[in-house]
């Protein structure tokens, strides 16, 4: 076997398993090292059944693909290797050659809940588009009667002669500037970020230092990995977007009725290795991670939390989530979360671009 013919396959983000006739193992890519817990050289040389374990639907998968010279995907396998806890996987078995002729099987594996949440970012960021190409619209044919409004309202206010009608003429004004102030926050996240070196650290410092400001009472705990490297992105977006959920966490602790001085908000940093964002590969990402012990968010808000004007909380805009989501996606990252009552923690993964050690990102096939 020509080992410079699997080069490739290192960078892949599926796991990848390449099979002779004799469904002998002679090669694992990293992906597949990491989703089977086994490594290339103790696999080597191995039967399929040893590393994976005997599984009839991948071995008629692997004859069919044979025998038709074709390559052939089954949706879903089940697979306990090692004796692990078994694995939800959809297979792709193709047959290919690696020079000097040698025919060998190449087994493609994607976990069905990965594939699943790639398709989900995906469907959120067409909605996303769409929602702000529709809010955009809606803003800027709105601030023009707004200003007219507020205009008109000054004036009537000047040639009002009873003192007791200043006070619906100051109740227009107010109003006219309390909406300003939104159609601005609408239109504000569809700037392009202004890239430079971010050390994700001083970012969640600088909000945690505006959240003692604002709820002293509630306690925000740190917990960094201080070996990160820098990442390159726009350095007030992320404070924006780390500022919206931290805010949105002690408004709900601060709503929900509970004792404040039990209230906790925690910020955590991590390094993530292989990671798949915006249909890219990279090789390190950044992820934050901001939890809270608050009422967690409604089960009927969940699917609908990143859209605009969707607010849980009585007086609340409902865009702190969407901007954040708008300025984490311009930066080709990706944002989830897991709320049940009583914790809720969003994820934050960014690419690590200017890392040395990774590279250029990969495409996915």
């Amino acid at each position: 076997m020509n080992p410079a013919a699997l080069n490739g396959l290192d960078l892949l983000a599926t796991a990848v398993v390449v099979v002779d006739d004799n469904q002998v193992v002679l090669y694992m890519n990293p992906a597949a090292e990491n989703l089977f817990e086994a490594s290339h050289t103790s696999a080597t040389g191995l039967t399929l059944e040893r590393v994976l374990g005997e599984n009839a639907v991948l071995s008629a998968a692997i004859s069919y693909s044979r025998a038709n010279h074709s390559s052939y995907t089954e949706h879903e396998i089940e697979i306990a290797a090692n004796g692990r806890q078994r694995l939800n996987l959809a297979c792709t078995v193709s047959p290919a050659e690696l020079g000097d002729d040698e025919a060998v099987m190449l087994l493609e594996f994607r976990q069905i809940d990965q594939q699943l949440r790639v398709e989900r970012e995906a469907r959120l960021l067409e909605q996303s588009q769409a929602h702000r190409e529709l809010i955009r619209n809606l803003a800027h044919e709105i601030k023009n009667p707004l200003g007219g409004i507020r205009g008109a309202a000054q004036l009537l206010d000047r040639e009002l002669e009873r003192p007791g009608l200043h006070e619906y003429t100051q109740v227009i004004i107010k109003e006219s500037d309390r909406l300003q102030a939104l159609m601005d926050r609408l239109l504000t996240p569809h700037r392009l970020p202004l890239p430079g070196p971010v050390n994700i650290h001083e970012v969640l410092e600088r909000v945690r230092s505006v959240m003692l400001a604002e709820f002293p009472d509630i306690v925000v705990r740190r917990d960094y990995d201080t070996s990160l490297p820098l990442l390159t992105g726009d350095r007030e977006q992320l404070i924006q977007v780390v500022l919206n959920i931290v805010r949105n966490a002690a408004q709900a602790i601060k709503s929900s009725g509970m004792d404040l001085t039990r209230g906790e908000i925690r910020l955590q940093t991590r390094i993530a290795r292989q990671v798949t964002l915006a249909r890219r590969r990279f090789r390190h990402a950044v992820q934050i991670n901001i939890s809270d012990n608050g009422p967690g968010i409604p089960e009927n808000m969940r699917e609908r939390v990143f859209q605009p004007l969707i607010s849980g909380r009585e007086g609340g805009s409902g865009l702190g989530l969407t901007i954040a989501h708008n300025f984490i996606t311009q930066h080709r990252g990706a944002i989830a979360f897991d709320s049940v009552p009583g914790r809720t923690c969003f994820m934050l993964l960014l690419p690590v671009q200017d890392d040395p050690r990774a590279g250029s990102p990969t495409p996915l096939h």
